[in-house]
Parts: C-alpha cells; sequence; structure tokens
C-alpha cells in the first residue's frame, strides 16, 4: 500500500509526542470567559441566491475581540417555516473565504441548515471571503500567510482567535430559529476540518447538542510532526519561518502547543468521523492519526466510554482525499447517526 509516511500498521496506533502545557485548560478557559462576555449580537440577512430550492441569508456574528465574524447559513426553500432542521456547521480550508452565496449549498440540498463560516483574515486563495482580521497582532515578525502570524505568544496568536471564532459560530447557529439546538454536526476539510476538532473540543462541557464531527484530510494536528514531515502547504511557512529565526524553535512550539489539535481532540465528546489519505504532502498521516488516535481520550474519566469514531483511509490520494466519493459516506454516516441519538 503506497505511503509517503509510516505503513498504514503503524499509523493505527501512532500516538504524538508532544505534550499538553500544564495550564491548557486554564488558557482555554479564559480565552472563552474573555470571548463570551461580549454579545454575540447576530445579524441575519437574507439574500437573493437566483436558486429555487435553497433560501440563503448573510448572518454575522461577534468574534474573537469583538470582531465581526461573516458566514452564509442555506436552507431548503420549501420546508415548512416552523420546522427546525439539524444544522451543518462548515469551517473553510486554509486561505479560502465563504465565497459567493451560491457557491456552497449541498448540505441544504440534503436537508440541513447549512452554515458556512468566513474565515478572518483569509479568502485570498481560491474562494473568496469577507471578513478581516483586525488584531493588532496582524503585524509584527511573520512569514507570509497565517501560520506564524502573532507567533511569538500564545495570547497574540492568530489560531487563537480562528479557534474562538469557530467555538462562537456554534453559539450563534444553535440560536437562530431554523436550527434544531440538539442537532449541531461539525465539518470542514483540512483546516476546516482542524477547526471542527478544535471547535468540538472546546464546546465540551460548555455547549450541548453537537451531535457529530466530519474532519476531513484535518490540518492543524501534531504541530512538530507536520512541521517536518509536510512538503506542501501552510506547515512549510513555520519551517521557513524557523530557518530565518534560529532563535525562536523553543518559544514557537512552546506557543503552538496551546492550539494543537491532538489535545483539543482528546477533549471532544461527539461521535467522530476522520478521512485520511496515505499520499497526503500536506497534511501528512501521522498527524491524522495522532489526532484520531487520541480523539477523546482525555474525558474517559467523565464518561462511561470514549465517543464512537471511525477513519475512512484514502491510499491513493494526496490532500485531495476522498473528495465526493467521501461526501457521499459523509450522508450516510449522519443519517445513521442522527437517527442513532435521536
Amino acid at each position: 500500500m503506497p505511503t509517503i509516511d509510516m505503513p498504514l500498521e503503524q499509523l493505527r496506533s501512532y500516538t504524538s509526542s508532544t505534550t499538553e502545557p500544564e495550564d491548557f485548560d486554564a488558557f482555554w478557559d479564559d480565552t472563552l470567559t474573555e470571548a463570551r462576555a461580549l454579545p454575540l449580537q447576530p445579524v441575519v440577512t437574507p439574500v437573493e441566491n437566483l436558486l429555487s430550492v435553497i433560501d440563503s441569508f448573510d448572518v454575522s456574528f461577534t468574534g474573537y475581540g469583538g470582531a465581526r465574524i461573516r458566514g452564509w447559513l442555506h436552507v431548503p426553500a420549501h420546508r415548512p417555516r416552523d420546522q427546525q432542521l439539524p444544522a451543518v456547521v462548515q469551517y473553510i480550508g486554509y486561505s479560502g473565504g465563504r465565497g459567493l452565496v451560491q457557491q456552497d449549498t449541498k448540505w441544504a440540498q440534503a436537508g440541513y441548515a447549512h452554515f458556512i463560516m468566513d474565515t478572518r483574515g483569509q479568502g485570498y486563495g481560491g474562494i473568496t471571503g469577507d471578513t478581516p482580521d483586525p488584531h493588532p497582532s496582524a503585524g509584527g515578525i511573520a512569514y507570509p500567510g497565517l501560520m506564524t502570524r502573532g507567533l511569538g505568544s500564545k495570547e497574540d496568536y492568530y489560531y487563537r482567535r480562528l479557534y474562538v471564532d469557530a467555538f462562537r459560530a456554534i453559539e450563534t447557529v444553535q440560536g437562530l430559529p431554523e436550527v434544531e439546538a440538539s442537532s449541531i454536526v461539525l465539518a470542514g476539510i483540512s483546516q476546516g476540518g482542524g477547526l471542527a476538532l478544535a471547535a468540538a473540543g472546546l464546546a465540551a462541557g460548555r455547549l450541548d447538542g453537537i451531535r457529530a464531527v466530519l474532519a476531513d484530510v484535518p490540518f492543524l494536528q501534531d504541530f512538530p510532526r507536520g512541521i517536518s514531515l509536510a512538503q506542501r502547504g501552510p506547515y512549510p511557512e513555520i519551517a521557513t519561518f524557523l530557518a530565518r529565526h534560529r532563535d525562536r524553535p523553543k518559544q514557537t512550539f512552546e506557543v503552538l502547543n496551546y492550539f494543537d489539535g491532538v489535545h483539543l481532540a482528546s477533549r471532544s465528546i461527539a461521535p467522530a468521523l476522520y478521512s485520511v489519505a496515505l499520499l497526503d504532502d500536506v497534511c501528512p498521516p501521522s498527524t491524522i492519526f495522532a489526532s484520531f488516535n487520541s480523539y477523546g481520550a482525555g474525558i474517559v474519566s467523565k464518561l462511561a466510554k470514549r465517543p464512537a469514531k471511525s477513519i475512512d483511509v484514502y491510499p491513493f490520494n494526496s490532500h485531495e482525499g476522498g473528495q465526493e466519493h467521501h461526501w457521499v459516506r459523509q450522508l450516510g454516516y449522519l443519517n445513521d447517526t442522527l437517527k442513532a441519538n435521536h
């Protein structure tokens, strides 16, 4: 079986060598307490999408530091007006944004309320975005891209803001009248999958109603391994930064450890479906298995058992993963998972 990483048999038992900081939970408790002190103030505005079967809305809410975060909400057009729907909260891949209003409505086509969170400071890649990152740490020493923005401290690091935005998106969606607050699914590909895992971990014990996590070739897992192996994509931004700043590896990895998806995934209590591609040179397979193997491990003492989880392996694919085939798999998975939990 082809691989650019460990053989699959070793991947299935691989665990990250990272050890979470002693104040990991305190850091995130303080971060979310500060963020939630600001009112969400959601604003929902109907948008003409020229689609006969989907109704769309522009949504904004208060994210980290009071910044206004944008998103699209799509719902089936011909549903009973008082019907509340399970919702899929979708996070976006690195450099992408929420796109045009018609660009992605597939979960609404499947009968869900579909919320796409725009990603602050991104939308400069293949998909446009509408949300700036106004935080002062957007400046300072960094390498082009987002991975090193604010990396001098855990308080200023870019992904602190983005993880909070992802968490507050769940709160926003749960308050929408179209949504069944007890049936929330978190989903995303690459960075989006990493955000789904981060949000699920942060939500555990704070927000009820998350019923499933769909983490497709997730990024932001096992940073040290990803930085050492990845040949393309965002991880090399950090490697290049450290090549220029030879005195900063220790400090850099200490900051990244607060944002490693391996630690956040261990706190999640929702069922999860991962995917991994064995030829992925953007998010190396071992980083994804590190996250998968830690998933739910940190809450065993609080629950009778770890949450159900499974991982689909695409042995001949790179970072594109399973694409449309995996979405069909996700459709079936949600159908079974949501029915089982009702």
